[in-house]
């Protein structure tokens, strides 16, 4: 059985589209996941497919924001990655990390292609709006985004979601990521 890890866009910022992590674990159960728990207040939950699901990380990813929608009300877009997704991402990452909360990374719906690699080379050679200290590297489907200076002042976040358009992105600092395999790896989570 595979074990995933589910990033959800934009909840519980704000006091705005909240997502009660218990309810998100009962979401999950209530699907047949099992083994779900959750990481921080932020949409983090690891959680174990339920047998007989075909391992099809688009049909779960489907089913979950069709359920979060249907008992919140509100639209919330899901990024999946399995164990061996995630550990690739962590592994792949380019970029020297210094302070582990001002790295950040961008897990994104599906593989970059050749347009959204030219609009993040355009992005990088054009002198961009980003702080000098900023630094951008693209992986297979994250983009990893080092932000020394902080990432609530970060420009470069914004600027690669724009340059990524229609695209799903969720960030997480490199210190959530690292927890969040390691509950996947573990199947619990605090």
């Amino acid at each position: 059985m595979t074990r995933y890890a589910a990033l959800l866009r934009g909840v519980n910022v704000g006091g705005r589209r909240r997502v009660p992590m218990a309810d998100l674990r009962q979401v999950l159960a209530g699907l047949g996941h099992t083994g779900a728990a959750t990481l921080l207040q932020s949409g983090n939950a690891a959680f174990t497919a339920r047998p007989g699901s075909g391992g099809d990380p688009g049909a779960l990813k489907a089913e979950l924001e069709e359920a979060l929608r249907e008992r919140f009300g509100f639209a919330v877009e899901a990024v999946l990655r399995d164990e061996v997704q995630l550990a690739a991402a962590v592994e792949a990452n380019p970029l020297e990390v210094g302070d582990p909360a001002r790295f950040l990374v961008l897990f994104l719906d599906g593989p970059l292609d050749a347009a959204d690699l030219a609009a993040l080379a355009e992005l990088a050679g054009t002198g961009t709006a980003a702080r000098a200290s900023e630094a951008m590297a693209p992986g297979e489907r994250e983009v990893y985004l080092s932000l020394p200076d902080g990432l609530r002042d970060a420009r470069l976040p914004g600027l690669v979601e724009r340059a990524l358009r229609g695209r799903t992105a969720t960030g997480r600092n490199w210190r959530t990521v690292l927890r969040l395999l390691e509950a996947v790896r573990a199947g619990e989570a605090e």
